[in-house]
């Protein structure tokens, strides 16, 4: 953890840049790391008002790994204007179980805006694409690396969440886990392997199970004939409140942007 601030505070000042929050994304966040997992650091910052007056392009990410650490933060525009299309990945940042940093005002405020956005159908695309992609392309073999059945679970997991519920699933497995609709085989199946990726290093290989794999494909060809049929229609929200939010982040940050006022 100090490890991680006193990263966050160099990239902060490398950058010229505040990090409004920062979180765990990735195995840890979801509560299935392996002993030699990574860390998977995520954050949104804003910058200094002169970076959104030019009309040249500007960089709007930070990306730095430092084994185990990973970076990666996304300027506040673009999170915003990525948010509120319902992205999927800074909805799961803003939801993390996780959090390294925070400004509490500018964090409720975004989580407003989040729940505003939230779209379940796009939501739901974006993890049934995961699930296949993550099974076609790790889970066809013989032998696989056990977390790889986990990629493609937890994302089958909160297909069912949002069925069911409507609402942003939870990132950790656990929650999801223990909540969700399965039969008891897929249930006792999914806790053996638990157990063994969390005694086993990233790269371990384990036999396959074809139970999982069966149970994989039927959720995986459900709900594509789900979202077929799945009629839900949203407008976006209206932006003034993410215009709103990026102009008084900026002028909290740059003390000097007053002049601009």
């Amino acid at each position: 953890m100090k490890k991680i601030l006193k990263k966050i505070r160099e990239i902060e000042k490398d950058n010229d840049i505040t990090v409004l929050y920062a979180c765990e994304s990735g195995s840890r966040a979801w509560g299935f790391e392996s002993p030699d997992s990574d860390y998977d650091i995520r954050f949104i910052y804003v910058n200094k008002l002169d970076y959104y007056l030019s009309i040249l392009p500007q960089r709007d990410t930070i990306e730095i790994t430092e084994d185990p650490l990973d970076f990666a933060g996304w300027d506040l525009k673009k999170a915003l204007f990525l948010l509120r299309k319902s992205n999927p990945s800074i909805i799961e940042w803003l939801n993390s179980p996780i959090i390294y940093k925070k400004d509490e005002e500018f964090f409720q405020k975004i989580k407003d805006l989040a729940n505003l956005s939230f779209n379940p159908k796009a939501i739901m695309y974006h993890y049934l694409s995961m699930a296949k992609t993550n099974y076609r392309t790790y889970l066809k073999t013989d032998q696989v690396r056990i977390k790889k059945y986990f990629y493609v679970i937890r994302p089958i997991f909160s297909l069912i969440w949002i069925e069911e519920n409507k609402t942003v699933p939870p990132i950790r497995f656990e929650e999801l886990f223990n909540h969700v609709k399965i039969e008891e085989n897929i249930k006792n199946a999914i806790k053996d392997l638990l157990v063994i990726k969390k005694q086993k290093r990233e790269l371990d290989l384990h036999p396959k199970v074809e139970e999982l794999n069966q149970f994989i494909e039927e959720k995986i060809e459900y709900y594509e004939k789900f979202l077929k049929n799945f009629e839900f229609k949203k407008s976006l929200p209206e932006i003034d409140r993410f215009n709103q939010l990026l102009k008084e982040t900026i002028f909290k940050y740059d003390k000097n942007a007053c002049n601009f006022a």
